[in-house]
């Protein structure tokens, strides 16, 4: 069954930018599993990981519909695709529709 999931995917990791096509690349991927996405404004992100040691990365939310098997696949891929330490992703909704307009009653 399809959630709604939002993941912070890095603009920016503190050392570079990513280019355009680097994005387009992760974006594809995700459409390819999911069918779509739904991208964000940019923000800004702190945290620290478990050594005390802290980042600052820009971020772009991504919303997407997908089970949670892809949405793993899809965490797994931004970690290696960003060479990240870490990405959150979390849960927005439990209930999704989708509605397509000959699906109109």
């Amino acid at each position: 069954m399809n959630k709604l999931w939002e993941i912070l995917v890095p603009a920016s990791n503190g050392k570079q930018n990513f280019p355009f096509e680097h994005h387009k690349a992760w974006d594809d991927f995700v459409k390819s599993l999911s069918g779509g996405l739904t991208i964000l404004k940019t923000g800004k992100g702190y945290w620290f990981d478990p050594d005390g040691k802290e980042y600052k990365d820009r971020i772009i939310p991504v919303r997407i519909s997908c089970d949670e098997d892809i949405i793993h696949k899809i965490i797994d891929f931004t970690i290696n695709h960003y060479e990240q330490e870490a990405v959150m992703c979390y849960l927005v909704s439990e209930h999704v529709i989708i509605k397509h307009k000959n699906e109109i009653r």
